[in-house]
């Protein structure tokens, strides 16, 4: 299965809510009047694409409208271009040198440890090698279920026991890459709440150990949001952004929800680049975000 049917088949919920009822609106409607642009806003915010965006749309429709007349408005595809135009190119990891370390970071149950050993895989599979560090040593579980897909996808795990320093276990993980030749190292940090100053500040000494290690460390810093939480995300990503300076978003779980649009609104808000996208539960369902076929996926009839 081709990305644009992945985006297809993960966003089919988001497109039945979004483009289905876009669709009943101006089906319905013989003018584009002042109640039937509202009724589109409302649609539009719904589907948490945000008010920025939202606004974007309607101001595109109606300009559109005025142009050409009703039959020349395709507001489908008006939203398609503008999402896109908004989203801009997409990015991948970034290389640094000899080893690049890449923290993963985010809010309990985002889906982070997977998406960790789903990167490795990812680098693995275009003939580069990657390690794993599993730095979140307070969950017990985290530890079993990283070294479980270190086995599964052949990728080296450092680890230390239940309640290490994880920042020690990060610092001998960079030890480890660089003796063995590794190009990338995954760091999975714990799952800790935006709200708890504590853990951050925890996150904050980590990076400031690898720092001393390697410099530059951490080349990447990644923020993994679950996309069934919607627009619950962004106030997530403004907080670690503060904190650790985010390079880059991955949205995992868009395969199972009906809000979508929340990618749109996060990076509109803050102008961090998507980087990779969930969509399903096996290692090749990580893909590079593709903005054209994500617009294209959303809202394409």
């Amino acid at each position: 299965m081709g990305l644009l049917d992945k985006f297809r088949s993960g966003l089919a919920r988001t497109k039945e809510k979004l483009a289905g009822e876009i669709k009943r609106i101006i089906t319905l409607s013989p003018k584009l009047d002042a109640d039937v642009l509202e009724e589109l806003e409302a649609t539009l915010i719904a589907s948490d694409l945000g008010m920025p965006m939202t606004t974007r749309i309607i101001e595109a429709v109606r300009e559109t409208y005025e142009r050409q007349g009703r039959d020349g408005l395709d507001v489908l595809a008006v939203a398609r271009r503008e999402v896109e135009q908004t989203l801009g190119e997409g990015e991948v990891l970034k290389k640094n040198g000899d080893l690049t370390v890449v923290s993963v970071v985010g809010v309990n149950g985002t889906g982070k440890t997977t998406t960790c050993a789903k990167l490795a895989h990812y680098i693995r599979r275009d003939d580069g090698s990657a390690m794993l560090a599993a730095c979140d040593t307070f969950r017990a579980a985290a530890l079993e279920q990283l070294k479980t897909w270190g086995e599964r996808l052949d990728t080296p795990v450092i680890s230390g026991s239940y309640g290490a320093d994880p920042a020690a276990v990060a610092h001998d993980a960079i030890s480890s890459a660089q003796s063995s030749g590794a190009e990338y190292l995954f760091i999975d940090t714990a799952g800790r709440l935006h709200t708890k100053s504590n853990l951050m500040l925890e996150l904050e000494k980590l990076h400031r150990v690898v720092g001393k290690k390697l410099e530059g460390a951490p080349h990447e810093v990644l923020l993994v949001l679950d996309a069934t939480t919607g627009m619950n995300a962004l106030n997530q990503a403004r907080e670690f952004h503060k904190a650790v300076t985010v390079s880059g978003l991955v949205i995992t779980k868009l395969d199972g929800t009906s809000k979508g649009g929340m990618v749109v609104a996060i990076q509109s808000d803050l102008g961090l680049p998507i980087k990779y996208v969930g969509l399903g539960e096996q290692p090749d369902d990580l893909q590079p975000f593709d903005a054209a076929q994500f617009a294209e996926a959303l809202f394409t009839e």
